[in-house]
């Protein structure tokens, strides 16, 4: 349970740090920091399943490229239903999700 909060805390800060680093992205706080990393652990645990699901084909015949767009969406759908966090567009969220997947990958070596 520790190791829940720890990386709901961790994602949090690292959605304020890709708000300060990409341009487009836009979060109020901590308060909007944490309920949109509770949003984005079940986007990405509920709708990206589905969603890689879906786009299978696509993502076949673009050697995997398209899963990129698929986390870009995510975050954007993260941004509409969290009242303080903000992404305006599409490559705010594309750049976003990547600065977001790569932070955590970092995290997570040093972890």
């Amino acid at each position: 349970m520790l190791a829940f909060f720890a990386h709901l805390i961790l994602t949090a800060g690292l959605l304020l740090l890709v708000a300060n680093l990409v341009s487009g992205v836009q979060v109020q706080g901590w308060g909007s920091a944490l309920i949109g990393a509770i949003v984005l652990g079940f986007v990405n645990a509920v709708v990206r399943p589905l969603m890689v699901l879906l786009t299978l084909p696509l993502t076949i015949l673009t050697f995997g490229f398209f899963l990129l767009v698929v986390n870009a969406l995510m975050l954007w759908l993260v941004a509409a239903l969290v009242p303080g966090i903000r992404v305006q567009g599409f490559g705010p969220a594309l750049l976003g999700s990547l600065v977001l997947t790569l932070l955590n990958l970092a995290v997570d070596l040093f972890i």
